[in-house]
């Protein structure tokens, strides 16, 4: 999966042929756009591009007719002013300020009719959703497809909010961690879990007898294992579960079955020990609790802090400064 220091792109025209040009490259998709003939328009856009995901802000200041051939990425927009009504398929929407949705079904073709205002999107690489869902190890049929173009529920609509607005202000506001593979790695995961989660899906499954007789001490033994020798490495449950060569629900059932967590929340664990290994060693007149704790993958510097408390018994800022 590509990871890299994320990256800003602006563009900001009102010329409709470099607009066309312009989208045919972002998306990498064919796009027929069609405004009211005559009408001088301005479309603005700005990205950060992550490499396994890209967060955008969009607006123009018309109405616009777009045709839009199937994508590459899992496209998830939210409307912040405006209106758009989307057509795929036999899927008719009408979303408004606050609403959320799949522009489109992957491999499948979509129409947008998108009144003056702006919207956010999210782009995910289909390697982030096979990763999190284990699709590309030998356990699992094929990857994940979307059932559903709109939330489950207005409460997970919410959670999508909430989601895309923690990394714009918590990870890419942070200078230190925004720059860290492990950081943008664990936002892409927590974009593609958040997805998986907000919008219906081939995902759920309960565990099979099979998966009950393989989730051994000997798998947990091989998983931990690995989590020890990569625990600097972009991992994830999947990875593991390759690793200790078990399906994703087995080692999920393993970890449970056998210390009472999850494979991930074993891994953070892992990297929290690192964390503080590396604050005792650290000179605090070159390092920071914010630099360590984002080298190890921590989002949130105050999160971070309170995992520290809760496990050594004091703040993370005491054993810099010991």
């Amino acid at each position: 999966m590509k990871t890299k220091v994320p990256t800003t792109h602006r563009f900001d025209s009102c010329d409709p042929e470099t607009i066309h040009d312009f989208l045919a490259n972002a998306y990498d998709a064919k796009v027929a756009i069609r405004a009211a003939t005559g009408v001088r328009y301005r479309f603005r856009h700005h990205r950060v591009d992550a490499g396994s995901f890209w967060l955008e802000t969009v607006d123009h200041s018309t109405r616009l007719d777009i045709d839009v051939e199937p994508a590459a990425a899992l496209v998830v927009c939210e409307v912040v002013n405006g209106r758009v009504d989307r057509f795929c398929a036999d899927a008719y929407g009408r979303f408004g300020p606050g609403e959320v949705f799949l522009v489109a079904l992957p491999d499948l073709p979509c129409s947008l009719r998108w009144a003056p205002g702006r919207v956010t999107t999210c782009l995910l690489s289909p390697a982030v959703l096979a990763r999190v869902t284990g699709a590309a190890s030998a356990d699992r049929a094929g990857p994940v497809r979307f059932t559903g173009l709109t939330p489950a529920s207005p409460a997970l609509a919410g959670l999508w909010r909430h989601t895309t607005s923690y990394l714009h202000h918590v990870v890419l506001g942070n200078p230190y961690a925004y720059r860290e593979p492990l950081v943008i790695a664990n936002a892409a995961r927590m974009l593609a879990a958040s997805a998986l989660a907000v919008f219906p899906n081939t995902t759920a499954g309960w565990p099979s007898a099979t998966d009950r007789r393989a989730a051994t001490t000997a798998t947990l033994r091989r998983a931990t294992a690995f989590i020890e020798e990569y625990a600097d490495r972009d991992i994830g449950a999947a990875d593991i579960a390759a690793a200790a060569q078990v399906s994703l629900r087995t080692l999920q059932l393993a970890f449970r079955r056998h210390l009472d967590t999850t494979p991930m929340a074993h891994l953070r664990r892992v990297r929290l020990d690192r964390a503080h290994r590396d604050l005792m060693q650290a000179d605090p007149r070159q390092e920071t609790v914010s630099s360590i704790a984002s080298r190890w993958g921590f989002l949130s510097h105050s999160r971070f802090t309170a995992r520290y408390h809760a496990a050594y018994g004091f703040p993370p800022s005491r054993t810099l400064h010991a």
